[in-house]
């Protein structure tokens, strides 16, 4: 009887670890990123009271005779499942599709392992977890504007201050398009068509570069004379050479290389680099209809300031800069275990390597075995509230049962001492 109400006393015990197990996982059913924990039972070690015997002299073999005492925790585990994705709306909010974890530097605790992606930057460009303050690994462009090798030897805390810019670029091109009327060969009353353009120094200082197509005086004839001048120079600023030639067409109309100089256009900008500009006039026709001829674009830009940031499928992140340019300015790294519910929870969502975890395997998201990131979304907590549910009703009527056979045995004693009575 005594036994008995050991082994009850055991399963209450186990059942009440098992409900503490559902209390939590319901507990974080709204939790971005919670791993529900399930709970295995495993008999403890039975007592024998025979050991058997085998067939012999003539007699049939025996079992043996063992009762059991009572019930322990097998295993708590982690259902290492995909929660549902959330959409945020937020760009740094970070979410892994398929399997991987973000590296996280948690200073002198180590190194981290999370797949809640609910980051922000600090105030120092830091990109940290809005949990914890743990910064965000993985790495940044070299001097050349490249990403470094993706090995886990060169991850790096990803910082991209506020305060980043984009640094100018020289304009070398200028392209035009459209139609230069040709009914104007030959015209004693035709205006020059005049097309203005603004240019950037190597300093991202804007110059207006005014392109000048003249019709030639010949009719029929099917080369134009072009030329350049800046319009309202600043000091400093002045055209070197280059600054005319021709641009010619086929009796098509069509752009023609042969008889079409193109410069380049060498401009002197006081404290600037100096600037060397072709004109592309591939674009260019010279059909019977009206002039509709225009500078399309060029190459050039201003300096810009950081605008906005995206992240995409491999954890690219790049900066979006006021003058309409884009640069790689970062990777989030993903790290993969051969054994992910070896990892040990640290709060938080935070897990550090474990003894039967095995080593982190740090790559590039959508490489090897690691998923995919999604911007914009957290991933939601894996619980199975029908699950759960089910499983409260299951532990409880255990529970129940097993303060039963503690009530009966204590019955059972109480019998027996009466009996001395």
């Amino acid at each position: 009887m005594m036994r008995s109400m050991s082994d009850a006393v055991s399963g209450l015990q186990a059942h009440q670890t098992w409900m503490d197990v559902i209390g939590n996982n319901i507990a974080n059913v709204n939790t971005p990123g919670f791993k529900s924990g399930d709970v295995n039972f495993a008999a403890v070690f039975a007592q024998t009271l025979s050991a058997g015997s085998a067939p012999a002299l003539g007699l049939g073999g025996t079992n043996p005779q063992q009762v059991g005492l009572g019930v322990g925790i097998g295993s708590i585990s982690q259902n290492q499942s995909e929660g549902a994705l959330q959409q945020t709306g937020n760009p740094t909010n970070l979410a892994i599709q398929g399997n991987g974890y973000f590296v996280q530097d948690m200073g002198s605790q180590g190194t981290g392992y999370t797949r809640v992606g609910n980051f922000s930057f600090d105030s120092a460009g830091n990109l940290v977890s809005g949990a914890t303050g743990f910064k965000v690994m993985g790495w940044m462009p070299g001097a050349t504007g490249a990403l470094p090798a993706e090995n886990a030897a060169t991850l790096q805390d990803i910082v991209i201050p506020q305060t980043v810019t984009h640094a100018p670029v020289a304009t070398s091109t200028v392209q035009f398009s459209g139609n230069l009327n040709a009914t104007l060969a030959g015209s004693t009353t035709a205006t020059p068509v005049s097309l203005p353009v603004t240019v950037y120094d190597s300093l991202g200082n804007p110059l207006t570069l005014t392109f000048t197509f003249t019709p030639p005086t010949t009719a029929g004839s099917t080369t134009w004379s072009w030329s350049a001048a800046l319009t309202n120079p600043p000091a400093g600023a002045s055209l070197v050479s280059g600054s005319s030639g021709t641009v010619a067409f086929s009796t098509s109309g069509a752009y023609s290389s042969a008889g079409t100089t193109t410069g380049p256009v060498a401009v002197t900008v006081s404290g600037a680099a100096p600037l060397s500009i072709t004109p592309d006039f591939t674009a260019l026709t010279q059909y019977g209809s009206a002039t509709s001829a225009q500078a399309a674009g060029q190459n050039g830009y201003a300096a810009g300031t950081l605008q906005s940031l995206s992240v995409d499928s491999s954890g690219l992140i790049t900066g979006h800069f006021t003058n309409g340019l884009s640069e790689t300015l970062g990777q989030v790294a993903l790290a993969t275990f051969a054994n992910p519910q070896g990892l040990v929870q640290q709060g938080q969502d935070v897990y550090v390597t474990g003894t039967n975890s095995g080593a982190p395997l740090v790559g590039a998201a959508g490489t090897g075995a690691a998923g995919t990131v999604v911007a914009g979304s957290l991933e939601g907590s894996n619980v199975d509230l029908a699950s759960q549910f089910t499983q409260m009703i299951a532990a409880e009527r255990g529970f129940q049962a097993n303060a039963q056979v503690v009530t009966t045995a204590n019955t059972m004693l109480q019998t027996l001492v009466q009996l001395g009575q």
